[in-house]
Formats: C-alpha cells, sequence, structure tokens
C-alpha cells in the first residue's frame, strides 16, 4: 500500500477509526503545490484503494503573525493556480477562511480520513495539534517540504552544519527521487465548493479588508509556474556563476527560491533533481544551501521550542552577549528609525528599503543587517526582537526556519567563538569594510535608490 511514499514521511495522529467516510480530505496547506507532493499523492492513493472521492482544502488564515498584504498576495497567486490544475484533474478545491480546527470540524463530519502536510513552526504545529484532537476521523500528517524527514536526519537538535552535513547527506539519495503524481480514480467535481471567486486576486484580497502597501513592488509573483520559470533561469544562465558570485548583491546570480520554498510552492527535490540533471558540474554549493543549510534550520525550529527567542542561540553566545550587553553604543535605533532605514550606514539602509520595497533582501546584506541591528539596539533581546519582527513582517519566505535560523546565526548560533570585542563579545563581527572588499557596495546603495525612484513614481502615478 502507498510503496512510492517512504513510510518515514508519515504519521497517523490518532487511532484509525472504523468508519463509512464518504470521501478522503487532504488539507493542504505547507505544500501548496501539485507536483512533488507526498501529501497529496498518499490521499490520491488512499482515496483510489477506498473508492472514494478525494477533496482538497486550502484553509485561509486572515490573521497569520506578521503577515501582511505581499504574504497573502504571493500566496493566492499561487492558490489560485492551484484550484485550476486540480479542477483539471477532476479533483474539487476547497478555500475556506477561519480558525482551522473549526473548519476542519465541519469539512470533515462524514470524511474518512484527514490527510495533511507537515509545518515545522510553533503555530502550524499547534493548529494540526488542535485539529487532530478536534475532528472525529483519523488525521495523517505527510512530510513533504524538505528532502530528508526532519526526525530521520537526527533525533536531536544539531550543533552546527557539521554536525548534520554527513547525516543528511549520506541519506538525500534514498530521498532524491521523482514522485509521479497519479490519477484520481473518482472525480468529485459535482461537490459544490461555493468558493470565492478570484479572477482578480488583488479585489479578493481587499474583500477580506487587506490593502495593497503602498511602498511594495512585486518583483516576485508566486505560484509553481511563476517558480519554475526562475529555476529554468537559474539553472541555465545561472549556475555556473552561482559560487562565484552568490555574495555580491549586485549580481543576479541567486535563484530566487526562497519564497517558493517557504509557501510549498516547489519542493526541494524538484529544485535538487533539476539541478543535478542539467547542471551537475555546478551542483554542490547549491546544494549545500538548499539541503544541508536550510533542512539545518527546519532542525532548529522543529527541535527548539524558543526558536523566534535570544535563549535559542548557544550557551557560549548567550554569556558572551551578556557580560557586553551594557557595553556603549555608538549609534542607538528605535524600531520606527530602523523600519524607515533611517541610520547613518548607506548600505544597510539599503538593504532594509530592498526588503520593504521588494519582500526579498540579498542573502549576504541580511547577515549584515542582523549583526547590526544586535550592534544598534539597546540590548541584545530587543535586537533579536526588532530582528525576527522585520524580517517576519516585511520578507516574503519571513515565518520561516531559513528566516529564524539566519537570524540566530547572526547571534551565534550555528557558528563558533571569535575574538572578543566590544558588544559583540565572542560573537562574529561584520562591518562595512567587509562588504567593499566583496563586491561595489555603493553600486548596491544605487541599485536600491532606483528601486526607491520607480516606487516613488508608481505611488504618484496611483495618487
Amino acid at each position: 500500500m502507498i510503496l512510492v511514499i517512504e513510510k518515514v514521511r508519515i504519521s497517523q495522529h490518532s487511532k484509525w477509526a472504523d468508519r463509512n467516510g464518504k470521501s478522503v480530505i487532504y488539507w493542504m496547506q505547507s505544500s501548496q503545490r501539485i507536483e512533488c507532493n507526498h501529501a497529496l499523492e498518499y490521499a490520491i492513493e488512499l482515496a483510489n484503494e477506498s473508492s472514494l472521492p478525494l477533496i482538497v482544502l486550502f484553509n485561509l488564515y486572515k490573521d497569520f503573525p506578521n503577515a501582511s498584504y505581499r504574504h497573502y498576495k504571493f500566496m493566492m497567486v499561487g492558490i489560485k493556480e492551484l484550484e485550476s490544475k486540480l479542477r483539471g484533474m477532476g479533483i474539487a478545491f476547497a478555500i475556506r477562511a477561519g480558525e482551522p480546527s473549526k473548519i476542519l470540524s465541519d469539512v470533515s463530519e462524514d470524511a474518512l480520513v484527514v490527510v495533511t502536510d507537515v509545518g515545522y513552526t510553533r503555530i502550524l504545529k499547534e493548529w494540526r495539534k488542535k485539529v487532530s484532537e478536534t475532528i472525529e476521523c483519523p488525521l495523517v500528517t505527510v512530510e513533504s517540504n524538505v528532502v530528508v524527514p526532519v526526525e530521520t536526519a537526527s533525533p536531536k537538535e544539531e550543533y552546527s552544519a557539521a554536525t548534520i552535513r554527513k547525516k543528511i547527506m549520506s541519506m538525500s539519495p534514498h530521498f532524491l527521487h521523482p514522485l509521479k503524481t497519479s490519477l484520481s480514480k473518482i472525480r468529485s467535481l459535482e461537490f459544490d465548493m461555493d468558493n470565492p471567486k478570484m479572477e482578480d486576486v488583488g479585489k479578493f484580497l481587499k474583500g477580506l479588508g487587506m490593502e495593497k502597501e503602498k511602498q511594495y513592488i512585486e518583483r516576485f509573483k508566486g505560484g509553481t509556474d511563476n517558480c519554475l520559470e526562475h529555476l529554468e533561469n537559474f539553472v541555465t544562465n545561472k549556475a555556473r556563476s552561482y559560487d562565484a558570485l552568490r555574495n555580491d548583491p549586485t549580481k543576479d546570480m541567486l535563484s530566487n527560491m526562497g519564497p517558493y520554498l517557504h509557501f510549498g510552492q516547489v519542493s526541494p527535490i524538484t529544485i535538487a533533481l533539476k539541478m543535478l540533471k542539467e547542471a551537475p558540474q555546478y551542483a554542490d554549493p547549491y546544494l549545500e544551501e538548499l539541503i544541508v543549510r536550510r533542512e539545518l534550520a527546519v532542525n532548529f525550529v522543529h527541535y527548539n521550542k524558543n526558536y523566534d527567542e535570544l535563549s535559542s542561540i548557544p550557551t557560549w553566545a548567550r554569556e558572551t552577549l551578556d557580560v557586553h550587553s551594557s557595553d556603549k553604543r555608538e549609534h542607538i535605533y528605535s524600531m520606527k528609525e530602523l523600519e524607515g532605514a533611517k541610520t547613518h550606514d548607506p548600505f544597510w539602509n539599503a538593504a532594509q528599503r530592498e526588503m520593504v520595497l521588494t519582500g526579498k533582501m540579498h542573502g549576504y546584506m541580511r547577515m549584515y543587517w542582523g549583526k547590526k541591528i544586535l550592534e544598534w539596539t539597546e540590548s541584545p533581546e530587543l535586537a533579536y526582537r526588532s530582528a525576527i519582527y522585520l524580517n517576519d513582517r516585511y520578507e516574503l519566505d519571513g515565518r520561516d526556519p531559513n528566516g529564524y535560523a539566519g537570524i540566530s546565526w547572526c547571534f551565534g548560533k550555528h557558528d563558533r567563538a571569535w575574538k572578543e570585542r566590544g558588544i559583540f563579545g565572542k560573537v562574529r563581527y561584520m562591518n562595512d569594510k567587509g562588504l567593499k572588499r566583496k563586491f561595489d557596495a555603493n553600486k548596491y546603495v544605487q541599485m536600491i535608490e532606483n528601486i526607491d525612484i520607480k516606487e516613488k513614481y508608481i505611488n504618484r502615478e496611483i495618487t
């Protein structure tokens, strides 16, 4: 039964009930795609074996912490695409807004089973736990957003990339294989889903009370189709230069997969297999980031319940920051000043503006950005909270294990002790001289100023 899916991806949260269900429900939440979606495949095969129709349910939660218009717009463009694709497969797709356990309790009343995907952050785990305690039928989760399932990769929180790399890379060949989506034997389109109309996603969101952010420029559009265009461009035109130029924000050499991975609009397996097939000679440095580093971040968030608090960093880092917490800071900025990019540092301001305007800051600049928040804030605790808020609020891939691990790294996580200095103690330090050694930092500032000019022009036209 279900031989194409590794058993370690599947977890049952309640006993299989002896019930005569009328459908199988896939509660699609963290894996918002059809391609290489183990949870969807499992649900299709369960439905086929039980001779039941499959209904795919997406639960729109309007009050997700720190999520804003840009996040919902990116996500719902993908959901609109999904609705069309599932209809083409003869599968009903339902969109419901509200608290997940209430929605699932109502929708699953006559279901044989509810299948869902895996989320790693606190709120996503809480949703699944509450749903499992509320619904009357079994809840089964299927992990599909990592190459190696998190608890298979390691039974504990790992200290660094060095401690998890061998485990991940030794197991990944077993999991790196294509997953063909089965056909649903029983069509479910006759079910009246009564979905909201989404011909215009912007109008749909406005109807939910979400107004477009005036500063936001939609550089990246959501959906698997748009994602695969970026991926094709990366593999064909950028992969050969990725290792040499990935830390230069003046060069467009990144894959831009982060937002799509965050919303589950693409599988890391799809990305990895394409790299290995079409650009194998350039794959290693990219797969280090896609698999080892990304799944180290998932490991961190899954096992450390305080992943979004300063207490999540190693003991040596907490102790050294505490010793230097009262050190005199040359500059101290309020949240309003940070959010508005009103610091003395043109490079930091440019990074903040890039994030606010486009929803994506270059990865190298995000490290510098986080280090400077630590340097310019009254205390390490406040600095950590400020970085989490700004990243979650403005990054398209905010509220994500990668973001939490990246910010935590700025405070010593997954790193080692360095030479002691003021404010930072033994936590790694970064300054603008380092930026200038790696790339033309002034050119980066000019690039962001050009985006600013475009943004002001667009807003003038709107008003």
